[in-house]
């Protein structure tokens, strides 16, 4: 499969458009098997095997025989999808000098990948091309801790308000197939809203003389204000990963402002694994690298499609957004010392996460879950870390459920 990479590479025109401006010899070691591959803007031009002595290269990628296996096999299993999910699990290392590999990251995912034989695959089909959908958009002012913001914010339906919460890095669109739903806005009023700094919204002024970082306080309390902004009774907080971590914090310290919070790919804390530093550098296109480092956080069994509108929010992403946002889900929302303390009688907890997502995975979900009483948790199986946007068919299988749970709760 090695040796017949450069041909596969090669006649792949938009993969060689995408590496026009590389240059690079790197090691790839499958078991005790070595090649070295040299690419000359875009194009495999040499593939050694068995390397001679004194040879050099710019980085290595190294993983055991079973795990390139699975890793190529048609569908792979959770945590051998992608190269980074080999990483953060130690089974592939990846090491030397890294630059021309996070510059051109998703160059590289593609090339790694190419020896997998994928089979097309039957997906349920909605449609979400009417002509008119019924979602209008608008613009909100608040003021949270001291600062003044403008607030895009769309929403549909009626019922009870249902607001949703974007991932890091992205905005509110995420949920555009669940405001199309005329399921759920027959009986919710679904409302997304763009973080400031994200999508529609805009920065505070002066943001030009500082770094973006959210923060725990500042993200409840932002949440919070639209709320009353919109003189919401008692809503429903449906967020997802960060979105997913917050709900938590909501859940515990303000039980009576909500009728119950829902948690996708959300858990107490995750430790973190990868370097922040290269999505917010001048020599780095920080959209593309950060919709490259989460590419394969959605399911290979969700369509193509979507999967490209759900990365579309990061290549769109503002300069340092998504690495502002990781200062939060990093570094100042560590709930496991609280999770316990959460009355679910009050404010009820659903925990919803993709059995493909190894950023927050199954067993950080469930590990968070057992600490909350009354708390429930679904696995949801060819899911990822975006469920709503990467495959909202198959997402509305198990979100309906949760929001028929609810809609049946007392005020």
């Amino acid at each position: 499969m090695i040796e017949g990479l450069a041909e596969q590479v090669n006649n792949n025109e938009n993969l060689v458009w995408m590496g026009r401006f590389l240059d690079v010899d790197f090691l790839l070691e499958i078991g005790d098997v070595s090649y070295c591959i040299s690419i000359h803007r875009g194009r495999v031009i040499k593939v050694v095997k068995d390397i001679q002595v004194m040879q050099s290269w710019d980085f290595s990628i190294r993983g055991g025989v079973e795990d390139w296996e699975r890793f190529w096999s048609e569908l792979p299993d959770p945590g051998y999808h992608d190269i980074f999910a080999l990483t953060k699990t130690g089974r592939v290392k990846i090491e030397g000098n890294l630059y021309k590999f996070m510059t051109n990251l998703r160059y590289f995912k593609i090339l790694l990948a190419m020896p997998r034989k994928y089979k097309k695959r039957e997906t349920e089909e909605i449609d979400y091309f009417e002509k008119v959908e019924n979602i209008v958009g608008r613009y909100l002012k608040i003021e949270v801790l001291g600062r003044k913001y403008r607030v895009y914010w769309e929403e549909a339906g009626a019922g009870i308000p249902l607001v949703c919460l974007h991932t890091a890095g992205a905005d509110g669109q995420q949920f555009r197939h669940l405001m199309a739903d005329t399921k759920i806005t027959d009986r919710y009023r679904v409302i997304a809203f763009d973080m400031p700094w994200h999508g529609k919204s805009l920065p505070p002024s002066g943001y030009q003389n500082e770094e973006y970082r959210l923060t725990n306080a500042l993200y409840a309390e932002t949440i919070r204000a639209v709320c009353r902004k919109l003189e919401l009774k008692s809503p429903v907080v449906m967020g997802c990963s960060m979105g997913g971590r917050i709900i938590l914090h909501l859940a515990r310290h303000w039980p009576d402002e909500f009728k119950a919070v829902i948690g996708l790919e959300g858990a107490d804390y995750q430790q973190p694994w990868y370097d922040t530093e290269w999505l917010n550098r001048p020599d780095v296109h920080g959209g593309e690298i950060s919709a490259s480092l989460v590419s394969g956080l959605v399911a290979p069994t969700s369509p193509s499609e979507m999967r490209w509108e759900t990365l579309w929010g990061y290549l769109a992403s503002g300069p340092g957004i998504f690495k502002g946002d990781l200062y939060f889900y990093r570094s100042d929302s560590d709930y496991r010392g609280d999770v316990s303390e959460i009355n679910t009688k009050k404010c009820p907890v659903f925990l919803l996460t993709g059995a493909y997502d190894y950023s927050c995975t199954s067993a950080d979900t469930i590990r968070t879950a057992e600490k909350i009483e009354g708390a429930e948790v679904i696995i949801m199986e060819n899911l990822g870390h975006f469920p709503m946007s990467e495959n909202p068919a198959l997402f509305k299988h198990y979100i309906e459920p949760v929001l028929d749970k609810i809609e049946g709760m007392p005020n």
